[in-house]
Formats: structure tokens, C-alpha cells, sequence
């Protein structure tokens, strides 16, 4: 699996520096790919430090141009995108009635606009080659719904539905698309967030305590792996029970 190249977007932080990690163990050259610069080299200097392969990209998901010219740098340098994980993803929070035009159009152009351009941008690689993966990061609130993140709830529910569509559209050309949707997860976003509100979600969850970023990884190192090469088109909770 060596020569496998793994694009990963939003991976400067978060939930994408930990699929970055995950799959760089797994074998897999890692594309770190996100606008943020530095944070970008530091975590292709950890891939490195622990002996596997990076390069880094300056990515503006919601730029169609910026996309198009990124995978072109990472195939003139790699020569094939094996696997896509379209990680990035933004909130502007606010109650729909009161939600800024501006605010509603950006959480789509990021979430949702942006994995279509680099799910577009990366098929016809995976085609040719007959073996592809993408994982798309949905979440618990684009099955579930949330108050005051109508934009979000919608681009996420939205990516669930793109998924599908793209399954069915590549399943022919031994590509899988799945998502992945996280539940309650422990990260410097959810951090920040009041008591009352981290307790009121923890009463919500079966098994009883936050998800960490590692379990997220987990479930996107399975589904981009051999050992998965039958499920297509699934979306995987890693919610601790919290939407059945």
C-alpha cells in the first residue's frame, strides 16, 4: 500500500491532523492539504518525524481554481490520488431566521461546494486506475438536525446525499464513497462550549463520555482500507449511540 496517495483536506488541526496521522501509519503518502500555512508544515513535519511521507498544500476548498490547481501540483508530483477525504469544514452559527445571506452561502461553499470540486477533481484518477476511495465528513447533525445551525445542518445533510449519488455513480470502477459522521467529539471547537451544553450532550449519549478525535480516524482508516472494499454508499456514526 506504500505507493498509495491519501488527500486529506482540513488536516492543519482537529479531526483532519488525526486522519492525516492515522493514514500516514497505515502506509499511505499523505497530502496535507488546507489554507493554513504553518499548521500545514507541522503536520507534515510530524509525518516525517515518524518516518512517513508528506507533501503540503495551500487549499482554498471553496475556490474552484484553488482546487483544481492543487490536485494538478499533486499529480505532477505523485502521479495518482488513491484516496479523498474531504474533511474541511467551517460553522456560522445563528438562528435561520435571523442568518446572514453571507453566512448561509459560505458553510455551503466550504462544506459541501468544495468536496464536489475535489471529488471531481479526483475521479478521473481513480477511474482510470479502477481503485479509488472517498470519505466525506458528514455529521450526527445532518441526520438528526440542530437549532441554530440550519447552514451547517444543511451542507452536512447535503454531503450525506452527494455521497450516495457518487456511490452509485463509481461503484462500476472499483470506487467506494462513504461518509463518516461524528457525533459529539472532543476538540478545541467543542472545548470552548459552556458546561451545561457539554453536560446536556453527554445525558445524550449512550456510552457515556465525548468521542475523541482518534475514533474518527479510526472509522476513515477502515473505510479506506482493503478490508472495506464492499461497503459503499454507508454512512458510519461514530456517535456513541447518540442518533440511532
Amino acid at each position: 500500500m506504500s505507493n498509495r496517495v491519501a488527500f486529506v483536506t482540513g488536516s492543519s488541526r482537529g479531526i483532519g491532523r488525526a486522519i492525516a496521522l492515522s493514514l500516514c501509519r497505515e502506509g499511505f503518502y499523505i497530502v496535507v492539504a488546507s489554507p493554513e500555512i504553518e499548521n500545514n508544515e507541522l503536520v507534515a513535519g510530524e509525518i516525517r518525524a515518524g518516518g512517513g511521507e508528506a507533501m503540503t498544500l495551500n487549499l482554498d476548498i471553496g475556490s474552484q481554481e484553488s482546487v483544481k490547481e492543487g490536485f494538478g501540483q499533486v499529480l505532477r508530483a505523485m502521479g495518482r490520488v488513491d484516496v479523498l477525504v474531504n474533511n474541511a469544514g467551517i460553522t456560522r452559527d445563528g438562528l435561520a431566521m435571523r442568518m446572514k445571506p453571507a453566512d448561509w452561502e459560505l458553510v455551503l461553499k466550504i462544506n459541501l461546494t468544495g468536496a464536489f470540486f475535489a471529488a471531481q477533481q479526483a475521479l478521473p484518477g481513480m477511474m482510470k486506475n479502477r481503485w479509488g476511495r472517498i470519505v466525506n465528513m458528514a455529521s450526527v447533525v445532518g441526520q438528526a438536525g440542530s437549532p441554530g445551525q440550519a447552514n451547517y445542518v444543511a451542507s452536512k445533510a447535503a454531503l450525506i446525499g452527494l455521497t450516495k449519488a457518487l456511490a452509485q455513480e463509481m461503484g462500476s470502477r472499483g470506487i467506494t464513497v462513504n461518509a463518516v459522521a461524528p457525533g459529539y467529539i472532543e476538540t478545541d471547537m467543542t472545548r470552548v462550549l459552556p458546561e451545561a451544553v457539554k453536560q446536556k450532550y453527554l445525558a445524550s449519549i449512550p456510552l457515556g463520555r465525548a468521542g475523541t478525535i482518534a475514533d474518527v480516524a479510526n472509522a476513515v482508516k477502515f473505510l479506506v482500507s482493503d478490508d472495506a472494499s464492499y461497503i459503499t454508499g454507508h454512512v458510519l456514526a461514530v456517535n456513541g449511540g447518540m442518533y440511532m
